[in-house]
C-alpha cells in the first residue's frame, strides 16, 4: 500500500514537472501575430496604391500620345491642303500700259514688259521685268494678244520660256488696225521663267481698251 502510494506521488510529480516545462517553453503571442498582419496589410496597401498610380501614369501617357498624335496628323493634313491651295492659285493677267503707246521698231528683239496689272494672285508675274516665274512644277497655260496699225511695220511677238522660243504671232497691213494671237500649254518647273518679246523691226500698240495683253496661269501641279 505504501508503495502505491509512492509510485502515485511520483506520477503526479512527473506529470506536474511536464505541464510547468509546457507551460515555460515561448508560445506565439496575439498581439505579435496581429502586428505581423498590419505590416503586411500596409506593405500590400502600398503596392497597391503604388500599382495605381504606375496605371494611372501610363494610361495619362497613352492619352497625351494619342492626342499628340491626332494633332500631327491634323496639322499634316492642314499643311497638304494649304500647300495645294496655294500651289494652284497661280494667275495674272496683264496689258502693256493703260494709255496710248506704240513700241518699236527696235533693231533687235525686245523684251516685252506689260505694266498694267489686273490680276496677279500669287505673285509669279513681275510687272518691273515682265517675267513670269513658275512657283511650283506643273502645267501652264499662257496667251498673248496683240494689235498695231497697219504701215510699213507690221507686229510681231513670241512667247519665250528660258530664252527659248515657243509660238510667235504675226501681222501686217498697209492699213487699218491688225491683231495676232496665239497660246499654249507648257511644263514648267519651279524657277523656269516665260515671258514675251518684239522681233526686232516690229511695233506693238495699247490704250485704255487693252489690245496687247499676255496672261497665264497655272492648270495642275506635277
Amino acid at each position: 500500500m505504501e508503495n502505491t502510494q509512492v509510485i502515485l506521488l511520483l506520477l503526479c510529480a512527473l506529470s506536474l514537472a511536464e505541464e510547468v516545462k509546457c507551460q515555460e517553453q515561448p508560445q506565439p503571442c496575439l498581439s505579435d501575430i496581429h502586428s505581423v498582419l498590419r505590416e503586411h496589410s500596409v506593405k500590400l496597401a502600398e503596392d497597391r496604391l503604388m500599382i495605381e498610380q504606375l496605371q494611372t501614369l501610363n494610361q495619362g501617357q497613352a492619352a497625351q500620345l494619342k492626342t499628340l498624335l491626332a494633332e500631327l496628323e491634323k496639322r499634316t493634313s492642314q499643311v497638304g491642303t494649304v500647300t495645294d491651295q496655294q500651289a494652284g492659285q497661280v494667275a495674272f493677267s496683264a496689258s502693256l500700259r493703260s494709255s496710248d503707246i506704240t513700241l518699236g521698231p527696235f533693231k533687235a528683239h525686245t523684251p516685252l514688259v506689260y505694266k498694267y496689272v489686273v490680276s496677279n494672285i500669287g505673285s509669279a508675274y513681275n510687272p518691273t521685268t515682265g517675267v513670269f516665274t513658275a512657283p511650283v512644277r506643273g502645267a501652264y497655260h499662257f496667251e498673248f494678244y496683240f494689235g498695231a496699225h497697219g504701215g510699213a511695220h507690221g507686229t510681231a511677238a513670241g512667247l519665250m520660256k528660258n530664252g527659248e522660243l515657243i509660238f510667235a504671232a504675226y501681222e501686217q497691213q498697209p492699213g487699218g488696225f491688225g491683231t495676232a494671237a496665239n497660246g499654249a500649254t507648257l511644263l514648267l518647273e519651279a524657277g523656269d521663267v516665260v515671258f514675251m518679246r518684239l522681233w526686232e523691226n516690229s511695233i506693238i500698240f495699247d490704250n485704255e481698251n487693252r489690245h496687247s495683253t499676255f496672261s497665264g496661269h497655272l492648270l495642275f501641279t506635277m
